[in-house]
């Protein structure tokens, strides 16, 4: 089960690769997460550059910690760290 500070929320669009990878990546750690759609909805497109300050997709954030977008995240796979993040 997954408590709100290590939530998974990705800001993505319909067409977005990186968005696709993010969520394989995660899926393949069986890690639930929740996704918003930025392309359909201005008003969660403006909320998404608010809490980034990033124009581009994807953005993830675990809990309120802002990952970034997918080249970050598996960055942090790559280190090791990701796992803390999720608490795993």
């Amino acid at each position: 089960m997954t408590s709100a500070e290590n939530s998974v929320l990705i800001y993505e669009t319909g067409l977005c690769g990186f968005c696709k990878a993010a969520k394989r990546l995660l899926d393949k750690k069986q890690v639930e997460y929740q996704t918003i759609r930025v392309d359909t909805d201005n008003e969660q497109r403006q909320i998404m550059m608010d809490r980034s300050g990033r124009r581009t997709v994807p953005q993830i954030f675990i809990g309120d910690h802002h990952v970034g977008g997918f080249d970050d995240l598996a960055e942090l796979e790559a280190g090791g760290e990701l796992d803390a993040l999720l608490g795993k």
